[in-house]
């Protein structure tokens, strides 16, 4: 299959790394002028957890082919788009007149309908999916991160079609094992909102990454995401359908927390999945933040410790 992957972000590579490895030809799209700027090879050391419980570690210069252009008559299969969800509207006016013959794989976070997200592009070629994967970019330059055994994907309750199922393939080759999530509106904002409360708590420590191994803080993002389950609620999601989705966020917190600290402290692929997002002036976690603090306001829904963390994702 030809893929390109729209961007060079964290999640782009490190899928495009796995898809280029099961031979699948793939390039990425970026920025007219940052090809130049990002050169011809990325610096990886991922923790890749595909085939080893623990995870084998893979440090390695990987070749990669950039473009700035993209035609409507290119010949792409699938176009993996992946990225914030506040650049995603942005993303899908460009891609709208481009997408060709492509399936485009919408791959991240979403929290608006998803279908009014990615309004302009043709949905009868839209797959949804979400990464098992993260990390960043250190200031060497180097990708530090991790990718999961699995990956979810998901439809709008319906079976998946044709295309849905060749992107599957696709990741099926490149030996991730695929979870499927029939409700993926609600499983995408059910995951929303708990990013918000853990993300709002990682913002008043400095950034993500400082919540490895803290009970407190981790108790802190857990009772935050259990405030918004509400909220969820009042958005029309009928959380009986996403029980074990908000079950971290139900069980006693003395319990989970103190488990996510042990975990994150001492097993690898624990604390990698959050030390690797160590940058303090991302902007995505504190959108994240913003935006569900405006929805519970706009719901009238009282998010009490989601408000006490404002300051620290506030626009200035």
């Amino acid at each position: 299959m030809k893929i390109l992957m729209f961007g060079r972000g964290v999640i782009a590579t490190i899928y495009g790394w796995a898809l280029r490895r099961a031979g699948h030809d793939v390039e990425f799209y970026v920025r007219p002028g940052r090809a130049a700027e990002y050169g011809d090879a990325v610096d990886l050391d991922l923790l890749d957890t595909r085939r080893r419980v623990w995870g084998q570690r893979v440090v390695e210069k990987w070749p990669v082919r950039l473009r700035e252009t993209l035609e409507p008559d290119h010949d792409f299969d699938l176009i993996v788009l992946s990225v914030s969800h506040h650049r995603l509207a942005e993303a899908a006016d460009f891609l709208a007149p481009r997408v060709g013959e492509a399936t485009v794989l919408v791959f991240g976070n979403i929290w608006t309908e998803p279908t009014d997200a990615v309004d302009p592009l043709p949905l009868d070629r839209v797959a949804w999916g979400f990464p098992q994967a993260g990390g960043g970019f250190g200031a060497d330059g180097v990708l530090r991160g991790m990718l999961m055994p699995s990956v979810i994907f998901g439809t709008l309750d319906r079976p998946p079609n044709d295309r849905e199922r060749a992107v599957r393939q696709a990741f099926r080759e490149a030996g991730l094992r695929i979870k499927e999530r029939p409700d993926f509106r609600g499983w995408l904002w059910v995951h929303f909102a708990s990013d918000a409360g853990l993300l709002s708590q990682g913002l008043r420590l400095g950034s993500l990454s400082k919540l490895a191994g803290s009970a407190g803080g981790l108790r802190e993002g857990l009772l935050t995401a259990r405030e918004l389950l509400p909220l969820l609620e009042a958005r029309g999601l009928d959380l009986r359908r996403h029980r074990v989705g908000v079950l971290p966020f139900r069980a006693p917190t003395w319990l989970t927390a103190g488990v996510l600290a042990w975990l994150t402290a001492h097993v690898a692929v624990a604390r990698v999945s959050v030390t690797a997002h160590s940058d303090p002036d991302a902007e995505e976690p504190r959108e994240v933040c913003r935006d569900t603090l405006a929805e519970a306001r706009r719901l009238g829904v009282s998010v009490p410790r989601l408000e006490a963390a404002e300051p620290y994702f506030a626009r200035a």
